[in-house]
């Protein structure tokens, strides 16, 4: 099955130490995680501007996502995906679908995704131990990048991964090539081009329209499957690419007291989400039973995606 799409296709080519007190007992969110210096390819780390090889098709990326991320765009996908009517399988057999996706707008990396799930869950795994829930939030953060995939629809990239942000409202100048917005029909519309747009102050982000892919869409398969998982998780699966909040402070006076605090864990996550992309192989199967013991924990044993 494809979703057909009325837009042009893509063409192939540290952080803070924050702490709270939980139940009398400083927790500290800084697990110790030591932050490389470069990416797997000697350049340091999203850094949109070097010369590479994969400098150029990731600014395309770039533009024909910034162009085509419209309100109407995002209304019609979330309506679509929202019916969770396409396949049925367990999480685990949606990880191993990732063998098959590279993620086109990922400066820093070029291997298979399921690669990266597990680089990510480990690394969490290795500074929190306990915290299981934050282990399996990682394993399962990028899997709505099967949206890639025929079965799912074959998306195009642009639609599926990079950078995500809020439409129905301005476009943050912090936003990844944020010049490429100027096509977007949503750039010149009075009802969507100021600051607050649609929305208001504190509305919440889950009042919030966020561009379309594969975050928005793991979120409404965890929250369509019933998954058990707590706020945090829920939170950093939707909002983990949005980087122009959790780099660079925008967008804060759309976030209600709830956001606030699960942006504490968002912000832990990151570093492990960005900076654990290395060429270092995980053995599958040595760490597949402590994750599908997770996976049972939290979420039924056949969801619908």
């Amino acid at each position: 099955m494809t979703i057909i799409i009325d837009q042009p296709e893509f063409v192939d080519e540290v952080e803070e130490i924050i702490g709270y007190e939980e139940n009398g007992n400083e927790l500290v969110l800084d697990g110790g995680f030591e932050v490389p210096t470069t990416n797997a390819f000697g350049h340091t780390f999203r850094d949109y501007d070097v010369h590479s090889e994969r400098r150029d098709g990731v600014e395309l990326f770039y533009r024909i996502q910034h162009i085509n991320q419209s309100v109407d765009f995002v209304k019609r996908m979330r309506e679509e995906y929202g019916k969770l009517d396409k396949v049925e399988m367990s999480i685990w057999e949606c990880c191993e679908l990732l063998n098959e996706v590279v993620d086109e707008s990922d400066p820093d990396l070029d291997e298979p995704q399921i690669e990266h799930l597990l680089q990510t869950a480990e690394a969490v795994r290795k500074d929190y131990p306990k915290e299981g829930w934050l282990h399996l939030t990682a394993l399962i953060h990028d899997l709505g990048k099967v949206l890639n995939l025929p079965a799912f629809g074959e998306l195009p990239q642009w639609a599926v991964v990079g950078d995500t942000f809020p439409v129905g409202c301005a476009f943050d100048g912090s936003i990844v090539h944020h010049k490429h917005f100027q096509g977007n029909p949503d750039y010149s519309n009075p009802a969507y081009n100021t600051e607050y747009g649609i929305y208001s102050e504190g509305c919440g982000l889950n009042n919030v329209l966020m561009s379309w892919g594969h975050d928005d869409y793991m979120y409404l398969v965890a929250k369509g499957n019933n998954s058990t998982l707590p706020s945090a998780g829920l939170f950093i699966i939707r909002y983990h690419s949005f980087y122009a909040l959790h780099r660079a402070g925008a967008y804060k006076h759309l976030m209600n007291e709830e956001d606030i605090e699960n942006l504490k864990w968002l912000k832990v996550f990151n570093k492990y989400d960005l900076y654990s992309k290395s060429k270092v192989r995980i053995d599958v199967e040595k760490v597949k039973p402590y994750y599908l013991s997770l996976i049972e924990k939290y979420f039924p044993a056949k969801l619908r995606w």
